[in-house]
């Protein structure tokens, strides 16, 4: 048995997890916001009072792989409707910067034209000082999807380091060509 996946979750109060027995759906209620989730078959979850436990059949999942990944992903949805996620991210460059418009992110990383990104309903975008772009949500994923689709307009070169980063993200920069050594 998993090891991860056997240990039971603490739900905080003011958040609500049920679990419909049939059809295998986690929904999970708190202060900021509502997700849902869907079980695979052969995992089942177990609600009591402040603790909710993910109990896997043996016959139809001998393996406890998913047992632990299942576990941390309801324990990930208790955590964002709680306290929720935040992924920051730096623009290093000169003219680089940003700007929330309306439902639309405006990027300006050295191209031609501003690159406009729709914003999904369920996260919240800020940009700070025009170079930092806050993201917030609720959802793990969907924070980290659109927070990687920004980052892949323009990552971070190595030889300058211009870019967009995460936060606290180290670039590694190489040396440049050497100019070549004189010869008389």
């Amino acid at each position: 048995m998993s090891r991860l996946g056997k240990s039971p979750i603490e739900i905080p109060k003011g958040v609500e997890v049920s679990a419909q027995a049939g059809s295998g759906s986690v929904v999970v209620k708190g202060p900021k916001g509502t997700l849902s989730l869907q079980l695979p078959k052969g995992l089942t979850l177990e609600v009591k009072e402040n603790e909710a436990i993910l109990l896997r059949d043996e016959e139809l999942l001998p393996t406890g792989n998913l047992h632990g990944l299942f576990r941390t992903l309801i324990r990930n949805q208790i955590l964002g409707v709680t306290t929720g996620f935040e992924v920051r991210l730096s623009m290093v460059g000169v003219g680089y910067r940003a700007a929330v418009q309306g439902s639309r992110l405006e990027i300006q990383v050295g191209f031609s034209h501003p690159t406009a990104m729709e914003i999904p309903k369920s996260i919240r975008v800020a940009v700070d000082k025009g170079t930092m772009i806050v993201i917030q949500g609720s959802d793990k994923q969907e924070v980290g999807q659109f927070a990687a689709s920004i980052r892949s307009l323009k990552p971070p070169e190595p030889y300058k380091g211009k870019g967009i980063r995460y936060e606290n993200e180290y670039v590694r920069k190489k040396e440049g060509k050497a100019a070549k050594g004189k010869t008389a």
